[in-house]
C-alpha cells in the first residue's frame, strides 16, 4: 500500500506477534536511520539481541537501498514488538521490491507467528496451572 506524504513517498507493512502490532513506514534515503515510537532503535531497544531481531530484515538484503524506517509499536513485550518490527520491515521491503521475497522467505521473516497466550480457564488460577489438590 504506497501513499504520498508531503514530498517523500513511503511504503507501510504491518506486523503481528502475539499482542503487538507495528506499522512500518520505510522511505527510501540516502543512509538508513531507524525511528521506533518516534525515538531512535537504540534507546528504544536496550538490548543487542533486540536490536539485532528488528534489524535482521535489512542486515539480509544489504545493498539492495537504504531506507529511512519509522515505526509505530503498540501492545506486547519488547521481544514480541521485535519480531512483530521485523515482520512489517519485510513486507514493506517485498512490496518496494518483489525480488527480496525469495531470500526474506527462506529466513522466515514473511510468516507470522501464530503462537497467542491461552486464555485463562474458570476455576484454575492460570490457563493450566490448577490449585493444589488435597486428599482430605
Amino acid at each position: 500500500m504506497s501513499a504520498t506524504k508531503t514530498k517523500d513517498v513511503y511504503v507501510e507493512g504491518i506486523g503481528r506477534r502475539k499482542c503487538a502490532v507495528a506499522r512500518v513506514r520505510i522511505t527510501p534515503s540516502k543512509k538508513t536511520t531507524f525511528v521506533v515510537n518516534d525515538k531512535p532503535l537504540e534507546e528504544y531497544f536496550k538490548t543487542d539481541d533486540l536490536k539485532i531481531v528488528a534489524q535482521e530484515a535489512l542486515a539480509k538484503v544489504e545493498g539492495t537501498g537504504t531506507y529511512d524506517v519509522s515505526a509505530k509499536i503498540v501492545g506486547g513485550g519488547t521481544a514480541s514488538q521485535a519480531e512483530s518490527l521485523r515482520l512489517g520491515l519485510s513486507r514493506a521491503l517485498v512490496e518496494v521490491n518483489p525480488e527480496l521475497r525469495k531470500s526474506l522467505k527462506k529466513e522466515g521473516f514473511l510468516k507470522r507467528d501464530p503462537r497467542i497466550i491461552e486464555r485463562k480457564k474458570f476455576g484454575l488460577k492460570k490457563a493450566r496451572k490448577s490449585p493444589q489438590w488435597s486428599k482430605r
